[in-house]
Formats: structure tokens, C-alpha cells, sequence
């Protein structure tokens, strides 16, 4: 009897040595976890405020909903803008959005972009800032794109089309609060030599960022009043 007991109490004492195990390992991985969630709470407090400047002039032609161009899939956060070059020289905004359109019936990629800004400024819009545009390769789901078209093979922008394309990110900066790390290339994506001019030109891709946020300081110091 008393043997019996003496297996019974070294049975109960390492079943609780386990649980004690199992409660001390659960503690310390809700403890990692929480100091992960208060790291990333803290950057966000301390993520300075990107200042709002007035859209720029937009036309809203949106892709017909298909499988191949616009598939309506939820985009449901914004964490940077990819600048693309079409790779098309001397092509349209409204080409570049019709060939969007028509992959619809042509079914032979899978293509769009949000914005597409044109050779003498203009943006059109193909996709509502909600749904996801098939651009960016793995980064889709929390990124706007937008296809800038170019007049030669250098892929060097035009003055219209870059003034353009400076308002239109200096915009979306200020609307999903984006600071120049927010603002990245196809090529920081996946390698690829898109925009061109901007990857064989280090120098000009920086001053494009430093052109952004020049934009949105000479923007807002215009409309806040003088105090």
C-alpha cells in the first residue's frame, strides 16, 4: 500500500513538473510575442506624419473586372508605391490602359497597373485604390503601382511626365502617411531593370525622392496660412 502510494506521489509530481514546463514556455512566448506587438506599436507612434498636399488632376477610367487585369481581390493595406516604366517608348497613358483592358479577351498575361501617367502629364487611373493591380510581383497585395510612360529607349522621363509623376506620389505619400522608404522601384522588388533610367541612374532615382517630398514642404507651406 504504502509502495503504491509512493508511485502514486512521484506520478503526481512529474505530471505537475510538466505542466509547470508547459506554463513557463507559454509565458515566455506570450511574453516575446507582446514585446513584438509593443515594438511595432512604437513605430507607428513614432512614424513622423507625412503632410497631406491636394490631389492632382486624374482621369478615372477604370479596367473592365476580369481575371486577367483587374480581379477585384481586396487591397487592404498600403505599405509602399512601385514606379514602373511601360518599356514601350513613345506609347500612351490611354494605350497603355486600353492594353490593359483588352487582356481581358486576349487572355495572354496577367498586366494592369493603378495609375499610368502619360507623355504630357496626364494620369489615368485604371484600378481603384481598393483592389490590388497585378504589377509588382510578390508585393501586389500592399502596394500602388504605377506605369510611366517615356518618349525613347533610355526610359528617361520627360519634364511634363516627371513633374506629373512627382505630384501624383507626393499625393499618395501624404494619403497612406509613406516616407521615402515607401517609395521603391519594380526593381527593388524583384531585380528587374524597371524604370530603367532610375536603376542605371542611381543618382536621379534619389532626387526623384528628394523631388517628392521638396514638393509636398513647397505644397503645404502654400496652404497653411501664415501665422
Amino acid at each position: 500500500m504504502v509502495q503504491k502510494t509512493k508511485k502514486q506521489m512521484k506520478k503526481m509530481i512529474k505530471t505537475i513538473a510538466i505542466h509547470v514546463i508547459i506554463a513557463t514556455v507559454a509565458v515566455f512566448l506570450i511574453v516575446i510575442a507582446l514585446s513584438f506587438l509593443v515594438k511595432d506599436d512604437d513605430k507607428g507612434k513614432n512614424r513622423a506624419t507625412i503632410k497631406q498636399v491636394e490631389m492632382p488632376y486624374i482621369e478615372e477610367m477604370f479596367i473592365t473586372p476580369n481575371d486577367y487585369s483587374r480581379p477585384q481581390l481586396e487591397l487592404e493595406q498600403v505599405n509602399a508605391i512601385v514606379v514602373h516604366y511601360t518599356g514601350n517608348p513613345g506609347s500612351t497613358a490611354k494605350g497603355n490602359r486600353d492594353y490593359f483592358e483588352n487582356l481581358r479577351i486576349k487572355k495572354t498575361t496577367y498586366a494592369s497597373s493603378h495609375y499610368v501617367v502619360g507623355l504630357e502629364g496626364e494620369i489615368i487611373q485604371c484600378i481603384p485604390l481598393t483592389e490590388i493591380s497585378y504589377a509588382s510581383n510578390n508585393r501586389n497585395g500592399d502596394t500602388i503601382a504605377i506605369e510611366v510612360c517615356h518618349k525613347d529607349k533610355s526610359g528617361k522621363f520627360n519634364e511634363d511626365t516627371y513633374q506629373s509623376l512627382v505630384e501624383l506620389v507626393a499625393w499618395l505619400c501624404g494619403k497612406y502617411n509613406l516616407d521615402k522608404d515607401g517609395i521603391i522601384r519594380h526593381y527593388d522588388v524583384t531585380g528587374k531593370k524597371c524604370p530603367k533610367y532610375f536603376v542605371d541612374h542611381e543618382d536621379a532615382w534619389e532626387q526623384f525622392k528628394e523631388d517628392v517630398f521638396i514638393y509636398i514642404e513647397a505644397e503645404q507651406s502654400e496652404i497653411e496660412p501664415v501665422k
